[in-house]
């Protein structure tokens, strides 16, 4: 079995608790061994979870802090990202090419 980081780092006093220079939580680790995992973006937002029980979810976010994208290991996907227009796009079909326009 593989060693958490408490017990690697030799731990004794719980929860055992990390944080970057943000103040924002990327790792907790209780006595019983149960872990969590956080990253975040420049902005501060949480982007990724993970847990020592296998689960985890990842989410993006757009540059107004508004959540663009969610998907959890238990197969959940919420996409909200813009779609890209394919207008302006070339398409060939039978040897012609096609100027694609968005209507």
């Amino acid at each position: 079995m593989k060693k958490t980081i408490a017990q690697q780092l030799g731990v004794k006093e719980f929860p055992f608790v990390v944080r970057d220079k943000n103040g924002n939580l990327i790792y907790l680790e209780t006595s019983n061994g149960y872990w969590a995992k956080s990253e975040y973006d420049t902005n501060g937002n949480q982007t990724y979870y993970e847990t020592s029980n296998e689960y985890w979810w990842k989410r993006e976010w757009d540059t107004n802090g508004n959540r663009i994208y969610l998907e959890t290991s238990d197969g959940t996907i919420q996409d909200e990202k813009p779609k890209d227009s394919c207008s302006g796009k070339i398409v060939e079909i039978d040897g012609k090419q096609y100027k694609l326009k968005e209507i």
